[in-house]
């Protein structure tokens, strides 16, 4: 019986972009957020006596700034070495051979597919093939799985592949392949990456996205980390997530519905957030609060929305301390008594059909982000046209807004 330990998208060092300017953004955390993950990586894996690791993709974020992103990967490198514990990698879009110019020698441990065509890596001790393949360009489009060998006879079977699969929302179609394509290999398990969320996508045979090792803004949430697969006469017997973030990224939406007052309506967010820094334990809550709900303290709220911000973030320091972070904060409610906005009232009003102005917004807006300069796309705050979530989030902000104003807020 052994274990192996199956990551990807590290996209270490990872610029978080426009966080570390906040005066109130807890920087050193944010910065060196992607190196601490592969560290707990790392050790998990020495804990853990893995026998191998295998890393899916997207280990970089893009060509290094300087050398010391690569320095901090050969000293991981190297304690795995120290515990002969070997390392199986293929390159995504980010870190495909055309997007990196610098390279630094890695230790002997670490077989890094080439780009050109499939290749597999014999660990006899063990019994294993891997197969893998990496990018050589940023856009593949091809399906690079069709090109991987058939199993190999009396081995344990691992594919190493980067990948859309068919299609995941928020994420580019890159190396798409299907489900068919991949079992017909006949491999025993599929180690995919590209895709941010963790996804069990099949066990017949094994197929799973582990997600990234930390979450990089406010849509990536939830836990993060990587995943631990025991294996015995060459079938898998578990398969388990394993945590490595150091921060945890989260929305949190709290109905303040019926509150007299604005102070009693953050005295809710405060507790809803004492609740989930409770959750995330030992890891640092960035949270984007939203305030919804009908309240009659909808007035003030909306009519001075910067004071009540600074009053939550300061509840939320006595109350919670510096286990959370409020990335951002939101006041989405609404009068309790209907105010008469003659004309204007359907517009302001949630409808059933926002599905529709929905998908007509994002074709404006695929128009416009055209226009924009790259450095206004980046996470954590564009308005992403592929992802309704952003857009519906922006149509309530706005709702919200006018509704206070159109209320005669004090």
């Amino acid at each position: 019986m052994f274990k192996f330990l199956h990551a990807a998208d590290v996209h270490l060092d990872s610029p978080l972009v426009g966080l570390e300017q906040r005066a109130d953004a807890p920087a050193q955390i944010l910065r060196a957020a992607t190196r601490r993950a592969l560290e707990n990586m790392i050790q998990l894996a020495i804990d853990e006596q893995v026998a191998f690791v295998l890393l899916a993709g997207d280990l970089y974020d893009g060509d290094w700034k300087d050398y010391n992103t690569g320095i901090f990967l050969v000293r991981q490198m190297v304690r795995l070495n120290e515990q002969g514990i070997q390392v199986l990698m293929v390159s995504g879009n980010h870190d495909a051979a055309n997007q990196m110019t610098r390279s630094l020698h890695l230790p002997d441990n670490v077989h890094h597919f080439p780009p050109g065509r499939a290749g597999t890596r014999v660990l006899d001790d063990l019994g294993v093939a891997v197969h893998g393949r990496s990018f050589a360009t940023k856009a593949v489009t091809e399906d690079l799985a069709a090109g991987y060998p058939a199993a190999i006879a009396g081995c344990f079977n691992v594919g190493l592949l980067h990948t859309s699969l068919d299609g995941r929302e928020g994420h580019a179609e890159y190396a798409p392949c299907s489900l068919d394509g991949l079992r017909a290999k006949h491999y025993q398990y599929w180690a995919l990456g590209h895709v941010h969320a963790r996804e069990i996508v099949a066990r017949d045979p094994w197929i799973v996205f582990p997600g990234n090792t930390q979450g990089r803004h406010v849509r990536e949430t939830g836990p993060k980390g990587c995943t631990l697969v025991s294996v015995e006469d060459l079938e898998v017997r578990d398969v388990r997530e394993a945590r490595l973030d150091v921060l945890c990224w989260s929305h949190c939406a709290v109905d303040v519905s019926g509150a007299a007052t604005a102070e009693a309506a953050l005295e809710r967010v405060a507790r809803r957030l004492r609740e989930q820094a409770d959750a995330a334990g030992v890891r640092l809550l960035a949270a984007r609060v939203v305030l919804r709900g009908a309240t009659a303290a909808h007035g003030a709220l909306k009519g001075n929305p910067d004071r009540w911000a600074e009053e939550l973030r300061a509840l939320v320091l006595d109350r919670v301390g510096e286990a959370a972070w409020l990335e951002k904060i939101a006041f989405c409610t609404a009068p309790e008594s209907s105010i008469d906005l003659g004309p204007l009232g359907g517009l302001l009003v949630e409808q059933e059909d926002d599905g529709a102005l929905v998908a007509e917004l994002a074709k404006e807006l695929t128009a416009l982000r055209a226009k924009l300069p790259a450095e206004l796309l980046e996470p954590p705050d564009p308005i992403d046209p592929t992802d309704p979530k952003t857009i519906e989030e922006a149509l309530r902000d706005a709702r919200g807004l006018l509704l206070g104003r159109l209320g005669g807020a004090p």
